[in-house]
């Protein structure tokens, strides 16, 4: 028998890579302090200091950069770049996200097949017989010394309010919070596990130091919930917000390492034995490792997805076409406060393609430039970074009042300087500039003075007032026309029509097949303070 007395054990977590394996933002060159290929030193040097070490990513690998899409639309073919990165770095276990969905579950299920590690995931079913859909909800691993560590993979529930129905047909997403309660409770009886790790695709949905709701509980996020009761938790990774989290709440270590690679969290358990002779934790402590001090971008991964890069570049720099006028963004915060070429750009296609009487799209982040004269792939996919399809749904014009209050509430006045910036809640836990869309097709007015709920001062069409019962087909994204942005006057409305493309796709055709576009803004809106 082993005379060890104590044991540290270490788990490291990745989530919301979001397809960032080099370290690029692919808006332009240079090396930036992101993406998996930079983590990899860390997890190398961990693995190669703590042999009693587990590796976890915590979901949305599948989606978010050209890369991904370049392979997802136009490879296809061979392993799942997810995959490869997965087996190349040893991962333990997968859990899935959200954004693991956006390309079908052909696509998905070859990521799963050809991983080396399990997926996991407790409150993902099967609709015919509510099991597991993916396998299984949970895995022990045995480490050195013989301790036992389980862990439980569970997903935000909130899926079907954004996801295209085609991507998870067949498939219920039980609640997250109590799928957790009942598989930590199985597993503490069953397993008898010398910790419990909960590995959730989900963020917090309170204050981590008060209590206090940050966000309207839509069960979205229910990590604070998790931590206050879950019986039998040791430790909760989280996602799905972006944030940069490592604490504690309620005696359960938790973590959070934002998004695209920027960090990977590190928790350490410090085992002791026990006069059993079991173990017990003793000690638990929570870090974030930053990609800006992980040197250079390890080479063996880099030179794996070469080729993949080679051609995702190529791609990118393909000129589809040229911009007559101007059509740039020099200040994304300016543009939002009026009517601007780009977003009428946006919204113009939603149009012309839907056959819809308005439209309604956003400026997704402060990096979007708008297009220069000369129009590549790259400008497309910077500008438009979300694998939205547009949705076509019949609102009244109480629901189109009720969304652009709901828009207004992006800004509030600066005391300081007198002026315009965006209000705390679209900028905390993390920046929502996508949750604010711009119209075409009505004439409104915000006024930023007014309190809350009474700042649309104006809402016409054609010089006409809006009338509360009067019914419009508008085009929105379908992230949007489930609700998601707290815009829930737009959820279970009639859907009138759905366009299964990609908008990325459907602008780049739009573009190709025209050759040249021109910059046209018709000034219908304007925000005043």
């Amino acid at each position: 028998m082993s005379t060890t007395q104590s044991v540290v054990v270490t788990l490291l977590e990745t989530s919301d890579i979001h397809g960032h394996f080099y370290p690029t933002d692919y808006r332009g060159p240079g090396d930036k302090p992101l993406g998996l290929a930079k983590l990899a030193n860390f997890i190398r040097k961990e693995r190669s200091e703590n042999p009693a070490l587990l590796l976890l990513d915590n979901g949305d690998l599948l989606q978010g950069t050209p890369f991904m899409y370049h392979y997802a639309k136009y490879d296809g073919t061979g392993v799942h770049p997810a995959a490869r990165a997965l087996n190349a770095l040893r991962y333990d276990a997968a859990v899935f996200g959200n954004h693991e969905f956006n390309y079908g579950l052909e696509l998905l299920g070859r990521a799963v097949r050809n991983s080396n590690c399990p997926w996991l995931s407790a409150n993902i079913v099967r609709e015919a017989d509510r099991q597991p859909a993916f396998g299984q909800p949970y895995k022990v691993f045995t480490l050195p010394e013989g301790i036992r560590i389980a862990v439980l993979g569970v997903t935000t529930h909130y899926i079907p309010n954004w996801e295209d129905p085609a991507n998870i047909a067949g498939l219920a997403f039980e609640d997250a919070l109590a799928s957790a309660k009942r598989w930590v409770a199985h597993i503490r009886e069953t397993e008898r596990p010398d910790a419990v790790v909960v590995s959730y695709h989900g963020g917090f949905e309170r204050d981590l130091a008060t209590g206090q709701p940050t966000e309207p509980l839509t069960g979205e996020n229910q990590g604070y919930e998790m931590c206050m009761s879950l019986e039998g938790v040791d430790v909760l990774l989280t996602g799905h917000q972006h944030r940069l989290l490592a604490g504690e709440v309620n005696g359960v270590t938790v973590a959070q390492p934002g998004s695209a690679g920027v960090t990977i969290a590190k928790v350490q358990l410090a085992f002791e034995r026990t006069a059993e002779g079991g173990w017990a934790i003793r000690r638990k402590t929570a870090q974030l490792l930053s990609a800006e001090d992980a040197g250079e971008a390890d080479a063996e991964l880099l030179a794996m997805f070469a080729e993949d890069e080679r051609k995702t570049q190529e791609w990118l720099d393909q000129p589809i076409g040229m911009a007559e006028g101007d059509m740039t963004i020099p200040d994304p915060f300016a543009a939002r406060q009026s009517d601007h070429a780009f977003t009428e750009f946006v919204n113009r296609v939603q149009l012309e393609v839907t056959g819809a009487d308005l439209s309604c799209a956003a400026i997704f982040t402060n990096e979007a430039r708008g297009f220069t004269d000369r129009i590549t792939m790259r400008d497309v996919v910077s500008n438009y970074i979300y694998p939205n399809t547009p949705k076509v749904v019949r609102l009244s014009g109480r629901d189109i009042r009720e969304a652009l209050e709901q828009n207004a509430r992006y800004f509030a006045l600066d005391e300081a300087t007198g002026g315009l910036r965006v209000s705390a809640s679209y900028m905390e836990p993390k920046p929502q500039h996508f949750n604010y869309d711009m119209w075409e097709g009505i004439e409104y007015v915000l006024d930023i003075a007014k309190p809350e709920g009474q700042r649309v001062v104006k809402l016409e069409r054609g010089g006409v007032h809006v009338a509360p019962d009067a019914m419009f087909d508008v085009v929105m994204n379908s992230y949007r026309a489930g609700g998601g942005g707290n815009f829930d006057m737009l959820k279970g409305k009639p859907v009138v029509r759905e366009i299964p493309t990609d908008m990325t796709e459907i602008l780049a055709d739009y573009i190709l097949e025209r050759g040249t576009i021109k910059a046209t803004c018709d000034h219908n809106w304007k925000v005043i303070y």
